[in-house]
């Protein structure tokens, strides 16, 4: 079908055009045609902007960008029973084959032949209208936005990795690194037990952006140690969860300095190339090593974290443009504003 999106051209150069993608304007019997209504701007795609090439997946074609969406429902398929036309919903992004092994386990994410939004070749939602399959289309909570319902995505990274670390009532952790997905991880520990979070990184300006957050203790590393910090907070004890989000090698040194004996650490950023690991003072103190790739079976949850008030996300949202300046708005992205956490576009 020919739709009207935000399109990579090549490294570097984005433009505002018609575009033939895949697929037909109406949905089949299990799925659903939404209006776009808003998308966030990831770091995912500032990276295929800025470099062409995310690891292996490589931009070869002109491709549609963002995954972070919200709409409205416009038409269903003859199957569809849980949606309606009308319905304010945001979508999930990462489509697998619904008969594979690691799909019928309940690992969806982890399915090799997943077809993820705006990973190349596969078109993303910067677009006025998307086909997705109804199953990962969740309506979302009369109290929540458009542009909350978009930053489900990105929250939904933190609920899962809270999830996969099996939080306790009152455990206390740590993550290393406070951008967008870190303070997910955060918010979403708490939410799940935690009964504080220490998070650290060197960009001042984010962590100002907790400094009044309950539960929450921001360790500026340009000034603070981390290690004094847990020390002080756990009475040399150690967290009991260590989260690791910055993608960065530089925490691996000293974590399991960090971590009570019996502690878990949950790995979410994905560090560019090899680590050392000290696995003899993981085998020591029995410390439980959990990674974890995008998420699976928590849109659910996310919604009604956001639903309930538990979980805030507008103080995030740094700057909304209009669709048509939605070129200004990825340049603004790739400059990496110290304060800024989220960039949005309104269709």
């Amino acid at each position: 079908m020919n739709v009207r999106g935000v399109v990579l051209e090549r490294v570097g150069e984005l433009s505002i055009r018609d575009i033939d993608i895949p697929g037909t304007p109406n949905p089949q019997e299990h799925e659903v045609a939404v209006s776009v209504k808003t998308v966030g701007i990831c770091g995912s795609d500032v990276h295929y902007y800025k470099h062409g090439r995310i690891g292996d997946f490589v931009v070869k074609d002109p491709m549609i960008l963002g995954h972070e969406a919200s709409g409205v429902v416009t038409k269903i398929g003859s199957a569809v029973t849980h949606l309606k036309v009308g319905d304010r919903v945001c979508m999930e992004p990462g489509v697998p084959d619904f008969t594979s092994l690691e799909t019928m386990q309940g690992l969806y994410n982890l399915d090799p032949d997943v077809r993820f939004w705006a990973t190349p070749p596969i078109h993303g939602c910067l677009t006025a209208q998307v086909i997705h399959p109804a199953t990962l289309t969740y309506r979302l909570p009369d109290n929540v936005s458009f542009a909350e319902g978009a930053m489900v995505e990105p929250l939904a990274i933190g609920v899962y990795a809270a999830a996969r670390a099996e939080i306790q009532p009152g455990d206390v952790a740590v993550v290393t690194g406070a951008g967008t997905i870190g303070m997910m991880i955060a918010f979403s520990a708490l939410a799940a037990g935690c009964s504080e979070v220490i998070i650290s990184d060197f960009a001042t300006a984010k962590l100002a952006l907790l400094a009044n957050r309950p539960g929450l203790t921001t360790v500026d590393l340009n000034r603070q140690s981390l290690a004094a910090i847990v020390d002080e907070r756990t009475a040399g004890r150690g967290v009991d969860v260590f989260f690791e989000a910055s993608g960065s090698d530089k925490p691996y040194d000293r974590m399991t300095d960090l971590i009570r004996r019996g502690g878990r650490v949950v790995l979410v950023g994905m560090p560019q190339d090899k680590i050392a690991l000290d696995v003899v003072a993981l085998q020591v103190k029995e410390i439980s090593l959990t990674g974890t790739f995008r998420y699976a079976n928590v849109w659910d949850r996310a919604l009604k974290l956001l639903g309930s008030g538990k979980i805030d996300l507008k103080p995030l949202i740094s700057a909304t443009f209009p669709f048509e300046d939605s070129i200004a708005a990825f340049q603004r992205a790739a400059q990496q504003r110290p304060s800024d956490v989220k960039i949005q576009i309104e269709l």
